[in-house]
């Protein structure tokens, strides 16, 4: 059985062709820039050329790509955009056009005549992915595997609150594996970029499996296959965006804390991980330092915690830190978790958590 194991994140996308007959360490790799980048970039050129563009596609991540947008109508130049395409925006329609871009129907994409670019959003480009494998003489395998980060579709709210609302939902429901994880048909409504990527999925003919979910409990689950987790563990998963923090019983989240990644330093983390454990964090201690929040359904305690797994491209924010400021009651457990000795593929070993229990 071959997996194409695929997590989206903001700077990178990390790709892992997982297959059964080989061991898994000989997997194939590629880290490649992220979609959003790919997109900012196309989009910086036109720019540059002063040319008109128009947005098609479906729901994908923002961050560059949206800045990029906005710099674009700085220099007064036009930008057009299908709903769906909009929506990567804003979840609202509405502001998406206050902001000053035309929505336009798939159908008038071709009548413009004063655009000389379309740029086609998506999270997914199984067409690049798939001519990439092949120029090495590998066929795209039948399952595909995808983790996107996903706030939910929240116009009228604020996302952070949404989005943290939903992974309180999950953890409620168990917080097992399977409460993350969706098929292509099975994402729910709210969840639009997943959505979005289900969609593009269904489209492939050759795909017979596929699983959804988001990035931050797919990097979760996968720290946790590191040869140090040992459980009741704390798993912080330090991304270029965002920092989200679970603890982990028995396979089972049972707390989460999500952050900014921007908003931290080594010590602020470090005193975050100490008060998380011992179930003193609330969820205005985040949310108000412009966080997501924080969600305890139980804690086992401090002392009860057997590892704090820390992965992640900005893990730097602890590594860094100087000897002095360490506090002992985190450092003496505290791991840089390395999946299958691969730190940024810790997303996609996630993703197949249940495939490699069974496998290994």
């Amino acid at each position: 059985m071959r997996v194409l194991s695929i997590d989206v994140g903001t700077g990178t996308q990390d790709i892992l062709l997982y297959d059964t007959e080989r061991e898994i360490e000989n997997s194939l790799v590629m880290i490649m820039p992220s979609p959003t980048v790919i997109v900012a970039e196309k989009i910086g050129k036109a720019t540059q050329n002063g040319q008109n563009i128009v947005l098609t596609g479906d729901v994908m991540g923002g961050g560059p790509c949206v800045r990029a947008i906005k710099a674009h109508m700085e220099k007064g130049l036009k930008v057009y955009a299908t709903e769906k395409a909009a929506l990567t925006i804003k979840d609202d329609i509405e502001r998406v056009r206050s902001m000053g871009i035309d929505i336009i129907s798939d159908d008038e994409v071709t009548n413009l005549s004063n655009v000389s670019e379309e740029i086609v959003l998506q999270d997914i480009d199984v067409d690049a992915l798939s001519n990439a494998l092949a120029s090495f003489g590998v066929d795209m395998p039948e399952m595909i595997a995808v983790a996107v980060q996903d706030h939910g579709n929240s116009p009228q709210e604020s996302n952070r609150i949404y989005r943290f609302r939903i992974f309180e939902g999950l953890i409620d429901k168990g917080g097992s594996f399977e409460q993350f994880a969706y098929s292509a048909y099975a994402v729910p409504e709210e969840f639009t970029r997943m959505a979005a990527v289900a969609r593009t999925l269904k489209k492939q003919d050759f795909i017979k499996d596929t699983i959804i979910m988001d990035t931050g409990p797919a990097a979760i689950f996968g720290a946790l296959l590191d040869e140090n987790a040992l459980q009741p563990a704390v798993v912080v998963n330090i991304g270029n965006g965002h920092t989200l923090a679970a603890i982990v019983k028995d396979n089972h989240v049972v707390a989460l804390f999500e952050h900014h990644s921007s908003a931290l330093d080594g010590e602020k983390l470090q005193k975050y991980i100490m008060d998380f454990a011992s179930g003193k964090l609330g969820f205005k201690d985040i949310f108000d330092d412009g966080g997501h929040g924080c969600y305890i359904r139980e804690t086992p305690g401090s002392d009860a915690i057997r590892s704090i797994m820390i992965t992640g491209p900005r893990r730097n924010i602890l590594m860094d830190m100087a000897e002095e400021k360490k506090d002992s009651s985190v450092w003496d457990k505290l791991y840089f978790a390395s999946p299958y000795g691969n730190m940024m593929l810790s997303g996609c070993f996630g993703l197949l958590t249940v495939q490699l229990d069974k496998e290994l």
